[in-house]
């Protein structure tokens, strides 16, 4: 199983920049004008590191990606990043609110040992190449996690979490507000008996990515790198397995038998549908017309394993649920999902549909269908946390963006730099 151990964290100097004007959400959704508000606020905020822009005459010696580095080395040098004087894990906070009800997400960053995929440290989703190419080169330039990945262990003794419980009693190092509200909050644990709490409490449990799947294989390939590397480098053939501090990643970890998870679904929007695709779909799937005034998400909820359509040039809302035929041949842990239905049923046996576009908000969604930028919208109802664990553990992965944690962590809390 995974090892995981304390760090000396990179934080930023709260004398001399506030949280609220140095963090930045995650980079895959940051957009434009957002990335343009952020690199307003300070000229020290974690963007221009962790997503920096790209300049009119960029080179191979002269791009975002060497930026990104120079930022980080004089803001060490300026003492606007610092060291941490010890390792330690970081306690991390964050209060928010989901349908008007407030929650509270607790865990804490360490450093997670890199196994490979299923050995140890599990994946839920497919990835996409795009994404591991530009962290790749973020990690070959900075030497440093940025940003950390989002994952979940299940303990149901909770010895982690009643230390992590302690510790927020106590003044938090950092506290700053993100742009939906949500109030992020840190704070260093160094006590050694704290310390070795944690450890053998997660000892020996699988550790399930929740977000970030790009950011380990993308490690995993940098650990391959730097390992050749220094064989390349060395006279002499080393048969230690002393772990390299390339061998570490930075994980936020959460127990998810804690009840501050939230996931929420994305919706899908669709191009090149079938004109009769309500007759296609009614050979595996009951369907029903909603009145006018149904909030197709109400409805979502009450039901187990349907989806929810919407067509261009019609104002009815569907209810599709499925008559149990189609996917015979799909593996257990994944034939109960809501996007496994979608996804192996629906877009590629039923309708062929191969481009897809993901949309948070069900009204935005429902209206660029409407606007005719889309033919079709489809509604899904979250995947449950359990879901994740059972599909991980079985080896298989889901549909891209088949989950979407929230609220989403901030980048910039602590940073893990392991090379000049």
């Amino acid at each position: 199983m995974a090892e995981i151990i304390p760090f000396r964290g990179v934080l930023y100097n709260t004398s001399k920049v506030s949280g609220e004007d140095a963090v930045a959400p995650p980079y895959d959704i940051i957009s434009p004008e957002y990335k343009e508000n952020l690199y307003d606020k300070s000229p020290y905020n974690i963007v221009r590191i962790d997503f920096g822009k790209e300049q009119e005459g960029d080179n191979d010696s002269e791009n975002k990606y060497t930026r990104a580095s120079g930022f980080l080395n004089s803001w060490l040098k300026d003492e606007i990043l610092q060291p941490g004087k010890t390792p330690a894990f970081y306690a991390y906070e964050i209060e928010y609110k989901i349908k008007e009800k407030s929650k509270t997400l607790r865990g804490f960053f360490g450093l997670v040992r890199l196994v490979e995929l299923g050995k140890g440290v599990y994946p839920h989703e497919r990835t996409h190449s795009k994404p591991k190419a530009d962290r790749l080169n973020l990690l070959r330039s900075c030497k440093a996690n940025i940003s950390p990945i989002f994952s979940l262990y299940n303990s149901p003794e909770k010895k982690a979490s009643q230390i992590i419980n302690k510790i927020v009693a106590q003044k938090p190092y950092m506290e700053t507000k993100d742009s939906d509200g949500a109030i992020h909050r840190l704070w260093a644990i160094e006590a050694k008996e704290d310390i070795e709490i944690i450890t053998k409490d997660l000892k020996e449990k699988p550790i399930f990515i929740a977000d970030g799947h790009h950011r380990y294989e993308t490690a995993l390939e940098f650990q391959k790198e730097m390992n050749a590397a220094s064989v390349a480098d060395s006279p002499i053939h080393r048969f230690t397995d002393s772990p390299n501090p390339w061998d570490y990643v930075l994980m936020f970890l959460a127990n998810m038998s804690d009840e501050g998870l939230t996931i929420l679904p994305a919706h899908r929007l669709v191009k090149n549908l079938p004109e009769n695709s309500l007759d296609i779909l009614s050979a595996h799937f009951e369907i029903e017309a909603l009145a006018g005034n149904e909030n197709i998400i109400d409805v979502l909820s009450k039901h187990e394993h349907a989806i929810g359509f919407f067509q261009k040039g019609s104002e009815k809302m569907y209810l599709l649920q499925n008559k149990g035929l189609g996917l015979e041949n799909i593996n257990p842990a994944l034939k109960e999902l809501d996007v496994t239905l979608l996804h192996e049923l629906i877009f590629r046996k039923l309708l062929n549909i191969t481009e897809v576009t993901y949309e948070m908000d069900p009204s935005q969604t429902k209206a660029m269908v409407r606007e005719g930028m889309y033919d079709a919208a489809f509604f899904l109802n979250p995947t449950g946390v359990k879901d994740v664990e059972r599909v991980a553990l079985s080896g298989e992965r889901m549909p891209p963006k088949s989950t979407y944690f929230y609220p989403k962590l901030l980048t910039g809390m602590v940073i893990y730099k392991f090379g000049d």
